[in-house]
């Protein structure tokens, strides 16, 4: 039994949701997606994917959809991101490079390479750092360093290295987070940004995919290969409130295979901007809505024909974006033309996301 009271893999009739009436994404990328982003000012989203192209969409009320702006890489993109003005994106990817496509500049076809790397680039976004008149760009790389970036500049402003290879990365405020292979987690303070504030091994025991802040900076949701999720707080005087619960596993079918769970990677945590509730994504085509401070599995949904590689929520919280294609999980064998390769939107309704009404003093 989970923290949660159930795992992902087992539902009832008010929990379970509907993706019926989902909306594709029109013309989507030609090979698997990487990342996805909404921007934090208008209703457009950013797509990074293995073809080598960032495209940018704009999403109706309807949930119709039209490709406004694309750039490309020299490899696969691996991460996308918008500045908080709205008017920039950016992606990095394999090519160790950044890119960023300027649209206030009536551009839709180049980008500027802004940041490079001596590897891969798996992460970048754009960070507020106190002081600074600028917001920069940070960048993780498998070179096992972040760099921060004044995209006035050709070098960055500084480089921290890390214990390993950078697998993923995000901020919220002054709060960053970086995760690394050997399931390292780095925390920085961007007052200091130079500096690790602190460093923990990860509170799960495989592999770290994920790692996302909560709304407020206090903490973090850490989701690995092995089909758990954990809550981690930042501040040492909050350790209580920290938990981890098992998600994205479902039983064996079939005689002799009743005791017998497989087990599915967590490939994406999102956020709900105004809730704080949060979304799971994973191996097996399925995403689930929890309530962290309940410890409580809002709504789970039926798989969606693939892997889910990539999620967001859109800034108003309406519009959930999930990325249908194949994730490697498998190995190189498993990934067939026949595989689905999809952006799909979910228009979030009613209590899909809202948190559960405190009851008897439970936080």
């Amino acid at each position: 039994m989970s923290l949660f009271g159930q795992t992902a893999a087992a539902s009832s009739a008010n929990t379970t949701g509907d993706i019926s009436k989902d909306v594709a994404l029109n013309a989507p990328p030609e090979d698997g997606i990487s990342d996805l982003k909404f921007s934090p000012q208008s209703e457009h989203l950013a797509v990074a994917s293995w073809d080598k192209k960032v495209r940018i969409y704009e999403i109706n009320a309807q949930g119709g959809s039209e490709g406004k702006a694309l750039f490309e890489h020299e490899q696969p993109v691996l991460s996308c991101c918008w500045s908080k003005d709205g008017t920039k994106v950016v992606g990095a990817g394999a090519d160790k490079a950044a890119r960023m496509m300027d649209l206030s500049s009536g551009n839709t076809t180049t980008a500027q390479q802004v940041a490079a790397h001596d590897a891969p680039i798996r992460c970048a976004r754009f960070v507020d750092i106190p002081q600074q008149n600028t917001q920069m760009l940070v960048t993780g790389s498998w070179d096992k360093t972040i760099k921060y970036w004044d995209l006035r500049q050709a070098n960055p402003v500084a480089s921290v290295n890390c214990q390993e290879r950078v697998y993923s990365l995000d901020v919220v405020n002054t709060l960053l987070v970086v995760a690394t292979a050997d399931r390292y987690i780095n925390v920085v303070n961007l007052n200091d940004p130079a500096k690790f504030y602190k460093t923990i091994q990860s509170p799960l025991k495989w592999q770290t995919r994920v790692v996302t802040c909560f709304n407020d900076g206090s903490g973090f949701a850490v989701g690995s290969v092995e089909g758990r999720c954990a809550i981690q707080y930042v501040e040492d005087k909050d350790s209580s409130a920290n938990f981890s619960f098992k998600c994205h596993r479902a039983q064996q079918t079939g005689v002799g295979n009743s005791n017998n769970t497989n087990v599915f990677s967590v490939n994406a945590i999102s956020f709900h901007p105004q809730h704080g509730t949060f979304s799971t994504a994973g191996s097996d085509g399925t995403f689930h809505f929890w309530d962290k401070d309940a410890k409580h599995r809002l709504k789970g949904y039926p798989e969606v024909g693939g892997p889910i590689t990539a999620t967001d929520f859109s800034r108003q919280g309406n519009i959930f974006a999930y990325s249908v294609s194949y994730d490697w999980s498998k190995g190189y064998s498993a990934n067939t033309p026949q595989l689905a390769n999809k952006v799909m939107l979910h228009a979030v309704t009613g209590d899909e996301c809202k948190p559960r009404p405190k009851t008897g003093g439970r936080k």
